[in-house]
C-alpha cells in the first residue's frame, strides 16, 4: 500500500504530464528527494479538515484575548465546528458557493437563526483575511437573509400583576420581581451570586455583552420577596438562584426559563412570557411613565440608543397624555 507521500508524488508527476511532456519516473524521482524532508499526511474526504480547524482554535483563541464572553466564545465554537464538519476544506480553498450551499441546508430554521450563522462566518473569514492568513474573504459578497425583526409583547401592567398572583412560593416570585425590576438578560441574572447584592444600596452589578459592567436595581417589591426566598433557603450554594433539589447547585438558564414558563401556565399567560419578555415589560412599563430614554440604555446595557428604542412601545393614553401636556397651543 502506498504512504501518503508516494501518492502525493504520483499525483503532481501525473497533472504535470499533462501540461509538459516529462520522463515520469525521473521526475517522481526528483519530487521523492523533495518530499522526504517533510512529514506528509492525506486527508480523509470524511474527515474535517485540519488546517480549518487549526484557523478556528487560533480566531477563537484571539477573540477570548479580546474579551468576548464565555457564552458568545461557546456559540461560535458550536457553529464553526458544525461548519468545518460539512466543508472539509482547506480554509483559504473555501468560496462563497461552499457557504451558501452549507446555510441552504438548514431550511427548517428560522431566517434570523441562518443570519446568526452567516454572521459568525463573516466574523471568521474577515478576520482571517485581515490577518492575511488568507487572499479573500468569501462572506464579502453574502448578504444576510432579510427577517422580520419581532419583538416578544411586553406585559400590560394587569398581566403583570396576574403573574405575580400566579406564583405558588417564594422562590417563583422572587425570580419575577428580580427579572421585572432589574431588567437584564437571562444570562446576567444566572451569573449572579448572593454576594454580589448590596442590599443596602437595593442594587447590583452584573456582567453583560461584551464583558461590560453596570449597575442594576431592585425595587422595594423585589428585594422583599429576594430576602424572604434567601431565608427560605437552607442550602450554603452561592448562586442567587439555585434548584430546588439536592445537591443544590446555580440553577440553570434553561431551569429558569422553565420556571417563568411554569408560572406563566398558571396565570393563563402561557407562549406569552419568558425571561426576555420581563426585560421587555421593564424597558416598555419605565419608557410609559416617563423615564428618560438614555437612562433606560444604561439600565438594559444598551450600547447604541435605537435598540433601546425597539423596545418602546408607547401606550395610546400615554401618547394622548403627551400631546395635551406638551403641545404648544
Amino acid at each position: 500500500m502506498k504512504t501518503a507521500g508516494e501518492l502525493l508524488i504520483s499525483e503532481i508527476a501525473g497533472f504535470i504530464s499533462e501540461l509538459v511532456p516529462i520522463n515520469v519516473e525521473q521526475t517522481k524521482s526528483q519530487l521523492s528527494e523533495i518530499v522526504t524532508k517533510y512529514h506528509v499526511t492525506q486527508v480523509d474526504d470524511e474527515e474535517i479538515h485540519p488546517d480549518l480547524t487549526e484557523k478556528i482554535l487560533l480566531f477563537l483563541s484571539t477573540k477570548k484575548l479580546e474579551g468576548l464572553s464565555p457564552s458568545t466564545l461557546d456559540g461560535y465554537k458550536l457553529d464553526l465546528r458544525i461548519f468545518a464538519e460539512h466543508v472539509k476544506k482547506k480554509a483559504e480553498n473555501v468560496t462563497a458557493a461552499d457557504i451558501r450551499v452549507y446555510l441552504g441546508k438548514f431550511e427548517h430554521l428560522k431566517m434570523s437563526t441562518i443570519g446568526k450563522k452567516l454572521s459568525v462566518l463573516k466574523s471568521f473569514f474577515s478576520w482571517l483575511a485581515g490577518e492575511e492568513i488568507i487572499q479573500r474573504d468569501p462572506t464579502v459578497k453574502l448578504k444576510p437573509p432579510k427577517t422580520e425583526k419581532r419583538l416578544g409583547k411586553a406585559l400590560s401592567i394587569e398581566e403583570l400583576e396576574m403573574l405575580r398572583e400566579a406564583c405558588v412560593t417564594v422562590r417563583q416570585r422572587a425570580f419575577i420581581e428580580v427579572l421585572y425590576a432589574t431588567g437584564c438578560r437571562l444570562s446576567e441574572v444566572h451569573q449572579l451570586n448572593i454576594s454580589d447584592i448590596d442590599f443596602q444600596e437595593k442594587s447590583c452589578r452584573v456582567v453583560g455583552k461584551g464583558n461590560k459592567e453596570r449597575e442594576v436595581y431592585f425595587s422595594y417589591k423585589a428585594m422583599y420577596h429576594l430576602k424572604k426566598y434567601l431565608t427560605a433557603r437552607e442550602d450554603e450554594c452561592e448562586a442567587l438562584m439555585v434548584t430546588i433539589r439536592k445537591p443544590y447547585r446555580r440553577l440553570t438558564k434553561r431551569g429558569i426559563q422553565r420556571e417563568v414558563a411554569k408560572i406563566a401556565k398558571n396565570a393563563g399567560l402561557e407562549n406569552k412570557v419568558s425571561p426576555h419578555v420581563m426585560r421587555h415589560t421593564f424597558a416598555t412599563l419605565t419608557l410609559n411613565n416617563g423615564a428618560e430614554l438614555v437612562a433606560v440604555q444604561e439600565l438594559l446595557g444598551h450600547s447604541n440608543p435605537d435598540t433601546t428604542l425597539r423596545y418602546a412601545r408607547i401606550t395610546e393614553e400615554r401618547k394622548r397624555e403627551q400631546h395635551k401636556k406638551f403641545l404648544v397651543q
